[in-house]
């Protein structure tokens, strides 16, 4: 699967994986669904990439969203930014419009 990165991932995928292949992962992952343009995106970006530096164990999956896209609509994904904390392919939790670190590190304590 393509745009799956261990730690931070900097770049939003236009190829997003199949909620088939997310179902598949095995282990912790974190999917973000937003647009490089969007303000709420950009401004949790340095707080994700604060917590997400120090984890190494963790795949980010950073998915482009928008109409008409299936993974975030599979994922019920209504405002950006949307994070959502996976354990082997299923959704533990949610974030929506995260504002700091303490936020995000409290999503991805496991």
């Amino acid at each position: 699967m393509k745009a799956t990165f261990l730690g931070f991932n900097p770049e939003y995928a236009e190829a997003a994986p199949t909620f088939e292949e997310v179902s598949q992962l095995s282990g912790v992952a974190l999917l973000e669904f937003g647009a490089p343009w969007c303000g709420y995106c950009q401004a949790a970006r340095p707080a994700i990439e604060e917590v997400l530096n120090g984890a190494s164990e963790l795949s980010h999956i950073k998915v482009y969203d928008g109409k008409g896209k299936r993974l975030g609509r599979a994922f019920k994904v209504k405002l950006w930014l949307t994070l959502i904390l996976l354990r082997d392919g299923q959704e533990v939790e949610r974030l929506v419009r995260p504002v700091g670190s303490d936020e995000v590190r409290q999503l991805v304590s496991f």
